[in-house]
């Protein structure tokens, strides 16, 4: 995992300990990190599975892992995908979006139709936003590695 994965990972346990009565993850954590230029930013996205990826729209209802506060969020359907963790694997899946899910293969991104297995360190694109998935587990004191 990056540092910057790590710090960002940290920041938030650090939050919830000193939240009174916020419950710590009792399951794995993901994290988006968001990359620009081909290089990860500082800019991260924590969740639990499962949770919905796109942009808030009063109109839609919520979302677990919001992308309005970025430039490249105006690409990102309300709903755009979904990641979800099943009998221990991570799953991707494009929920009806605009601009597409994608998944990067071995030689350059794969568009997802229905869901694709997903592992740390991949990286994935929504719309063109560009993001490492990383996963963490809460019991371990470092993020998970494969």
């Amino acid at each position: 995992m990056s540092d910057i994965a790590d710090d960002a990972y940290d920041e938030v346990e650090q939050e919830q300990a000193t939240d009174e009565g916020m419950p710590e993850p009792e399951g794995p954590t993901g994290i988006l990190v968001l990359k620009r230029g081909g290089a990860e930013t500082e800019e991260v996205f924590l969740f639990s599975p499962p949770a919905v990826i796109g942009r808030f729209d009063p109109t839609v209802g919520p979302i677990d892992v919001d992308l309005g506060s970025i430039p490249e969020g105006a690409y990102v359907s309300r709903k755009h995908a979904r990641i979800e963790i099943r009998d221990g694997e991570w799953f991707l899946s494009d929920l009806g979006s605009s601009n597409g899910t994608f998944k990067l293969g071995e030689q350059d991104f794969e568009s997802i139709e229905g869901e694709a297995p997903l592992a740390d360190g991949d990286e994935i694109a929504l719309g063109n936003a560009r993001f490492v998935f990383r996963t963490v587990s809460p019991s371990a004191d470092e993020p998970a590695t494969d």
